[in-house]
């Protein structure tokens, strides 16, 4: 066995003993703490596609048209997966949502609908290159987060 196959065969084992791990730790979890790390779990990686758009987008780092895409791409993907994560229950312990959610079902489900279409759109104006059309439809993508933050998330 090569110096590859071994690096790859300890990356599996040690990928097969974490995913195997977390499992059993879910399983351990209530459904509404499953529901918690779930929906965390979702924002997470969304900020995690999130941040070098923005970064582009002020400035910060240089446009590079198919990285942003790319990034858009995965947002407006992961944008349909949060609403999941919130269910009857899961508004208190290690958590910055608010019950408000459960009684405002209709409006939280109204803004999460936004925030998909929204980062949809994104797709489409980064998909054209052009900066001057990504801007301000970025600022809609924000904007439709804040939106639930402001009502719906503890400071």
């Amino acid at each position: 066995m090569n110096r590859f196959q071994q690096l790859l065969t300890i990356v599996l084992a040690t990928a097969s003993f974490t995913a195997a791990s977390s499992a059993m730790a879910d399983e351990e979890k209530s459904p509404e703490e499953q529901a918690i790390s779930y929906r965390q779990g979702a924002f997470t990686m969304i900020k995690h596609h999130f941040g070098p758009m923005a970064a582009m987008v002020k400035g910060d780092v240089e446009f590079n048209a198919a990285e942003f895409t790319k990034n858009a791409e995965a947002v407006a993907a992961l944008s349909k997966f949060p609403i999941n994560g919130f269910v009857a229950g899961s508004y208190s312990g290690e958590t910055e949502a608010k019950a408000d959610i459960e009684l405002n079902a209709e409006d939280f489900n109204k803004k999460m609908e936004t925030f998909q279409v929204e980062a949809a759109a994104l797709v489409e104006a980064a998909k054209g290159g052009d900066m001057a059309a990504i801007k301000p439809q970025f600022g809609k993508v924000g904007e439709s987060c804040k939106a639930c933050h402001k009502e719906y998330k503890e400071d």
